[in-house]
């Protein structure tokens, strides 16, 4: 029930975000002094032309885990009405192409899955650590189990 009442709480956010992942986890610095690793952010995905300044959570081809940078540059075609997007950590020295796919220098807005709209700082801090330390997930999965065996109700 528990697991169903997540999924449903967790369709719901998309629907009313239109985002994929209404919630991420920054799992690096690169985004200091903004945001550090571990702060949890809620992203919204709206119709709006994206703005250089504003923070996007995005995907590349062939990678698993999405990424937090700022938009630092947009770039439009007069001719097709394309939407060419760069990005950059604020940590980071120099733009975002070394990590897009090869041969791509520019974001398309498919690849975008949402503008930050707030966050909540270190509070991804437990997804950190039992993705980093699988042995406390598996401890703390154990420990649920064992009290919904031994629950009387």
């Amino acid at each position: 029930m528990i697991v169903s009442t997540a999924l449903i709480i967790w369709k719901a956010l998309m629907c009313l975000t239109g985002s994929e992942s209404p919630v991420v986890v920054v799992l690096s610095g690169s985004m200091e002094p903004g945001f550090k690793r571990g702060d949890i952010l809620f992203l919204h995905m709206s119709e709006a032309p994206f703005r250089a300044g504003e923070i996007v959570v995005y995907n590349v081809e062939g990678k698993q885990i999405p990424i937090v940078h700022r938009v630092i540059e947009v770039h439009e075609q007069e001719n097709s009405g394309k939407v060419y997007i760069l990005t950059k950590g604020d940590a980071n020295p120099a733009d975002d192409r070394s990590l897009y796919a090869y041969g791509q220098n520019w974001l398309k807005p498919q690849q975008i899955m949402g503008r930050a709209v707030g966050f909540v700082p270190y509070a991804g801090w437990v997804t950190i650590i039992m993705t980093e330390k699988p042995i406390i997930k598996y401890i703390l999965v154990g420990a649920l189990g064992l009290l919904v065996i031994t629950s009387k109700d």
